[in-house]
């Protein structure tokens, strides 16, 4: 079979596996710094709340949370999530527990100075935050949320393991019908390091962009 003739139903998956790598990136990103705030807090509540979340889902395979959200749920509260949801919310919360520990640790390794300099100027907790704190974290959060990203892109392929029809299951479904295994394989391959080449430049062009607004200028 021709390798071009292989092509189309490929890309119908590796557009679904865009999709859900870049919805549930967004979803990871709101969940990795509401969490890793939570962490960094100094309410209790909010510190157990926020390290129960991370503890779990660093604890436990994605595959494992997948299956609970897609085939659990409905048994244990009726709630049936159509496998494109189950995926996006499933790798949201996975890489959102990673990511709050990128979080809470970029924040601790802000120079105690710049805290007792905000002090000093008589800035509120909220601002000392945002003004201060984040600014100088958000430079230390990129390399490894760039990584995090395409963790990602690549973990998305469990989800063909729930039936969505991304890249990975419709290259089993094309060996299924077509018997041909390399051209396959090599396409699929292929796809995955394009889709994984453009997130590395959109990261790589995020962190250049962090590091001069933080005045520090690129060194690399």
């Amino acid at each position: 079979m021709n390798w071009i003739d292989l092509l189309p139903p490929l890309l119908v998956g590796a557009k679904v596996t865009a999709w859900i790598t870049l919805a549930s990136t967004a979803g990871g990103g709101v969940l990795a710094f509401a969490a890793g705030l939570g962490a960094s807090s100094r309410f209790r509540g909010w510190r157990w709340l926020a390290g129960f979340y991370i503890q779990v889902f660093r604890g436990t395979s994605l595959l494992v949370q997948l299956f609970w959200l897609y085939f659990a749920l409905p048994i244990l509260i009726g709630l049936s999530l159509s496998p494109i949801v189950a995926g996006i919310v499933g790798l949201s919360l996975n890489i959102g527990a990673y990511g709050a520990e990128v979080v809470r640790g970029s924040l601790a390794s802000v120079d105690s100075g710049q805290r007792e300099a905000a002090t000093a100027l008589n800035l509120s907790s909220r601002q000392t935050l945002w003004r201060v704190l984040m600014p100088q974290a958000l430079v230390e959060m990129m390399p490894p949320f760039g990584n995090l990203v395409i963790q990602n892109l690549k973990d998305s392929a469990l989800v063909s393991l729930i039936s969505l029809a991304d890249l990975a299951f419709q290259a089993g479904q094309l060996r299924n019908r077509t018997l041909e295994t390399l051209p396959i394989l090599v396409l699929t391959l292929l796809l995955y390091f394009a889709m994984a080449l453009v997130l590395m430049v959109t990261m790589r062009l995020l962190e250049r962009y962090a590091w001069r607004a933080s005045g520090r200028g690129v060194t690399h």
